[in-house]
C-alpha cells in the first residue's frame, strides 16, 4: 500500500470521526432539549389547576395569575423556537415563584390540601426541570466547544452548525433571599 493512500485513508477516518462526533453532540443537545420540553409541558398542564386553586383566595394578585395564564398560553403555541421557549421558561419560573411566595401570605390557602399537593407537584416538576436544564447546558457546552475548537470547527462550519443557547438564570433570581424581610412581613 502506498504512503499517499495510507494518508488518505487515515485522513478519511479522521474526517468521519469528526463528523460523527459533531452529529452526536448535536443530537444529544436536541434529545435533552426534548426532555426539558416534556417537563415544561408537565408544568404548563399544572398551571391551570394551580391558578384555579389559588385564584379565589388571591384577588389581590389577580394580575399575577393572569400573567401566568398568558405565559402558559404563549408557551403552548405550536412552532415556537427554542430561543422563545427558553425566554418563556424564565418568565414562567419567575411568575410561579411569585405565586408560591404569595400563597404563603394566605393561611387558609396554605393549609388547603389541594394547594399543598399542587405545590409539592410543582416543586417536583421544578426540580426535574432544573436537572434537565443542567444536563442540557452541559450538552450545549460540549456541542459549542466542538463547533468552536480546532479542527472540528472547520467541519462544523461546513455543516452550518451554529452556537446553541443555554438556559440562564434571570437576574431577578440571582439575588439572595432576604430571610429577615420574609419574617417581618
Amino acid at each position: 500500500m502506498s504512503t499517499p493512500l495510507i494518508i488518505a485513508i487515515v485522513a478519511g477516518i479522521i474526517l468521519v470521526l469528526m463528523y460523527n462526533s459533531l452529529v452526536s453532540k448535536k443530537n444529544q443537545v436536541e434529545n435533552i432539549f426534548a426532555s426539558i420540553d416534556t417537563q415544561l409541558k408537565k408544568r404548563y398542564d399544572l398551571i391551570p389547576n394551580l391558578v384555579a386553586s389559588v385564584s379565589k383566595y388571591m384577588e389581590h394578585e389577580k394580575s399575577l395569575l393572569e400573567e401566568v395564564t398568558k405565559l402558559r398560553s404563549e408557551a403552548n403555541k405550536p412552532n415556537i423556537s427554542d430561543h422563545d421557549k427558553i425566554q418563556l421558561d424564565a418568565k414562567i419560573t419567575s411568575a410561579l415563584g411569585s405565586i408560591m411566595v404569595a400563597v404563603e401570605n394566605y393561611p387558609d390557602l396554605k393549609a388547603n390540601e389541594n394547594v399543598m399537593h399542587l405545590q409539592r407537584t410543582l416543586n417536583e416538576v421544578e426540580e426535574q426541570i432544573s436537572a434537565a436544564r443542567r444536563a442540557y447546558n452541559q450538552a450545549v457546552t460540549d456541542y459549542n466547544n466542538a463547533i468552536e475548537m480546532i479542527p472540528t470547527n472547520f467541519m462544523a462550519s461546513l455543516m452550518n452548525y451554529v452556537r446553541k443557547e443555554v438556559f440562564e438564570i434571570p437576574d431577578t433570581q440571582r439575588q439572595n433571599v432576604n430571610v429577615k424581610e420574609l419574617f417581618n412581613s
